[in-house]
């Protein structure tokens, strides 16, 4: 299973990213699943309405949220906000944002070891190969 961040999922629905491109060629040869959080999806929205698409933002949301047909969306319990909260204090020299700590738990806690992201903050974790 491949970990899917919000900027990989951005670059892939928004055809004015800069890495659209690469995104739709690494996604054309993939055959591993995607799985995805709803803070990553939280994320995802927030950027897509804030750059004036919307309509884009509500349909990327209904193919996460209703039909699951670009990922397997993971639902963050409150044992992973606990653990994610003291990543987020532990690693105080990081400047992972507390979305950036959730998706570390739950990588090293499913044993996912691919990110399909553009933030270099996932090599940092130092437990994923980046793609693509």
């Amino acid at each position: 299973m491949i970990f899917v961040d919000t900027g990989a999922w951005a670059a892939q629905v928004w055809h004015r990213d800069g890495n659209h491109e690469a995104v739709l060629r690494w996604l054309a040869q993939n055959r591993e699943p995607l799985l995805t959080t709803d803070y990553i999806l939280d994320e995802l929205l927030t950027l897509l309405t804030n750059k004036g698409v919307k309509p884009l933002a509500i349909r990327v949301g209904e193919e996460l949220l209703e039909r699951c047909e670009l990922a397997v969306l993971h639902t963050l319990d409150a044992s992973d906000k606990r653990e994610a909260w003291e990543v987020f204090r532990r690693f105080h020299d990081k400047e992972w944002s507390f979305t950036d700590c959730t998706s570390k738990v739950l990588i090293e806690r499913l044993g996912i070891t691919t990110a399909f992201t553009f933030d270099h903050h996932f090599k940092q974790f130092g437990t994923v190969a980046v793609v693509p």
